[in-house]
């Protein structure tokens, strides 16, 4: 089972957090006070978590739904494990 999703929607939050970077390195070239710097790196890295988070979500709705709905139990089991290790590496971080 291979159901693919959408993501359009988090392009428009990409493309801000893309012009949040720049907005970041023309900070540095401009000489300009590290706490602002810092506030600005902080606030790309919480929008990141969003586009991260709502893409999970999505995946959890969709994907992880439709195998955990299906007749078969490997694919069950394929998609919880996925989940068990997505979850791990996101708690590394």
């Amino acid at each position: 089972m291979n159901t693919h999703v959408s993501h359009e929607k988090q392009l428009e939050f990409l493309k801000k957090i893309e012009g949040q970077i720049r907005g970041v390195e023309r900070m540095i070239q401009e000489g300009r006070y590290c706490v602002d710097i810092l506030i600005q790196i902080h606030s790309v890295i919480g929008a990141l978590h969003r586009v991260k988070n709502n893409i999970f979500a999505k995946h959890l709705e969709t994907c992880v739904s439709a195998a955990l709905k299906g007749k078969s139990e490997a694919e069950k089991q394929k998609k919880i494990m996925e989940i068990i290790e997505l979850i791990d590496k996101f708690r590394k971080v």
